[in-house]
């Protein structure tokens, strides 16, 4: 990067979205500045005309480089890492390189669908049906574009949300969810700090907010009373970064924050029932 030249990046983004997040994390670890355009996803500002030709998805984030627009998170931090590759949070080792998209290929088709899924049943449907009222909650579910998060998620969000734990294939996305914290344990075996070459990189970074997100919905007990002890050495080690707070917790709506908690706390149950954990 040339350091005589100034760019100018704008993010549309959100507190609740986890992808926004993972490309908050990303900029401040590479030390990039940023201005910010707040898109409440949870009243559907998202779906306004305007967004939608920025990001036809109508998904978050959204981001501005002078006058370039790039979607799509993991296409963002890595556009970032090309043009500011002295800060590149992807290795240079083309083996360490290639298992840290193997990380990232699996939150964008696995996990990040299942953390849609899991966290409207576990909260965010109590927030949109207490904040919206049930005419909202018909507009915000069909303004949906057909083609979004992923090919049927209009109408997986549709379920999800007016059904809760009793949706079709809810309890599936829960275990899946589950299943890359057990793939984390495993990668983390054997005394590494990080997910790949012991070295902090985009595989930390992309899964931070997914971590994260079950903490804020009171359900670290996935990981923690011995259940998953590398899993919750490494979250200690993310929290304990300091751009985690400012990038991960700060920007969540204190309202939300609450929701997320209060919402997540009472679900847990049933989250422990499907995997089976004591509580």
């Amino acid at each position: 990067m040339d350091h005589g030249t100034i760019m100018t990046f704008t993010l549309y983004h959100h507190g609740s979205s986890v992808c926004a997040a993972k490309v908050r994390f990303a900029m401040a670890e590479k030390k990039l500045e940023w201005d910010g355009v707040y898109i409440d996803i949870l009243k559907g500002e998202q779906f306004a005309p305007d967004y939608l030709k920025l990001n036809p998805k109508g998904v978050v984030p959204t981001l501005a480089h002078d006058d370039q627009i790039i979607t799509d998170s993991t296409v963002i931090i890595e556009y970032l890492d090309h043009i500011a590759p002295e800060t590149s949070v992807h290795p240079a080792d083309p083996i360490a390189r290639a298992q840290t998209r193997i990380w990232t290929k699996a939150v964008d088709e696995d996990l990040h669908p299942a953390c849609g899924a899991v966290t409207f049943v576990c909260s965010h449907r109590h927030t949109v049906l207490k904040n919206l009222g049930e005419k909202g909650v018909k507009e915000f579910l069909a303004s949906t574009p057909a083609m979004s998060v992923t090919s049927d998620w209009k109408s997986q969000k549709d379920s999800f949300t007016r059904y809760g734990f009793d949706a079709p294939g809810a309890a599936e996305k829960v275990k899946l969810y589950d299943t890359y914290l057990q793939k984390m344990e495993d990668a983390l075996a054997g005394g590494n700090d990080w997910l790949v070459a012991n070295t902090f990189s985009i595989a930390d970074i992309a899964m931070t907010p997914y971590v994260n997100r079950l903490a804020m919905m009171s359900m670290r007990g996935m990981w923690e009373n011995g259940r998953l002890p590398n899993v919750e050495a490494w979250f200690a080690r993310i929290e304990a970064r300091e751009n985690f707070k400012k990038c991960l917790i700060d920007w969540v709506p204190q309202d939300l924050t609450n929701d997320l908690r209060k919402n997540g706390a009472k679900s847990w149950p049933e989250v422990a029932q499907i995997l089976e954990i004591n509580i």
